[in-house]
């Protein structure tokens, strides 16, 4: 995910590749990003880190740990730290790195074509200009959504974090659906994709809610209504919630540690 916000940031002129400073560990990926001429690439954290003035955290949250000490020690006051971590408050950012201005945003894989949306906030501070210029940055990777309330990221986390999982999910159930009743995967595949692009820009073009959506497919006594119908016997509407809420008390729960 750091890697999708860095080459949107050089897709639109945001950030020059000479001025990416790209920290991998790993012996053969830092090899890929140097073929890649991704940015600078190194493989330790150290004084350069100080001379940048966006640091992104875009490591798991159990490798957290292992990067602090040494991040602790370069970091400069005046820098700006954006985390993309999931389960991490600000709070803990702040107390193991001894650093103030601190962004904690959660994007979504779609980012990585530009198409994502990421909820960020941001603590007291965050000097204004440096919020609007990384809330600028964020945008080159798609939408953001701005909170004033840091508990809410667990439960973007929850619901568009996490969420294209539960949209492949839906698609999966679909195409097999279509197996199932004769088509191979490949006609299936195609039929569900489309449906699924072109419903996505009804919703966003047409003046309707979108139970006005679901009505003018479902008519009466037709198809769609009683495919409807199967999953109201199913609870599939209420499964899908207790799902995401689901995702939510995982969330807060790695926020606590």
């Amino acid at each position: 995910m750091g890697m999708a916000f860095a080459k949107s940031f050089v897709k639109y002129d945001l950030v020059k590749q000479d001025d990416l400073l790209l920290i991998e560990k790993s012996a053969e990926r830092s090899a890929a990003l140097t073929a890649e001429k991704a940015g600078v690439v190194v493989d330790t954290i150290g004084p350069r880190v100080a001379e940048y003035d966006l640091v992104i955290l875009s490591v798991k949250p159990q490798d957290f740990a292992s990067v602090c000490e040494a991040l602790a020690a370069v970091i400069k006051p005046h820098q700006v730290v954006l985390s993309i971590m999931a389960g991490i408050p600000m709070s803990q950012i702040q107390e193991r790195l001894q650093h103030r201005q601190v962004i904690r945003a959660m994007p979504n894989t779609p980012a990585m074509l530009g198409l994502g949306i990421t909820g960020f906030a941001a603590s007291d501070e965050v000097q204004v200009g440096n919020l609007r210029r990384v809330e600028n940055l964020i945008n080159a990777t798609g939408r953001s959504i701005y909170l004033d309330d840091e508990a809410m990221i667990d439960a973007v986390t929850a619901l568009s974090g996490s969420g294209p999982a539960y949209f492949y999910y839906v698609v999966k159930a679909m195409v097999e659906a279509g197996r199932q009743m004769g088509f191979d995967e490949g006609v299936a595949t195609l039929l569900v994709k489309q449906t699924m692009l072109g419903s996505f820009h009804l919703i966003n073009n047409a003046d309707k809610s979108l139970d006005d959506l679901i009505k003018a497919v479902a008519s009466k006594g037709g198809t769609t209504e009683a495919a409807l119908r199967q999953f109201e016997v199913g609870a599939l509407s209420e499964t899908l919630v207790s799902g995401i809420r689901a995702a939510q008390t995982r969330a807060q729960e790695l926020s606590k540690g």
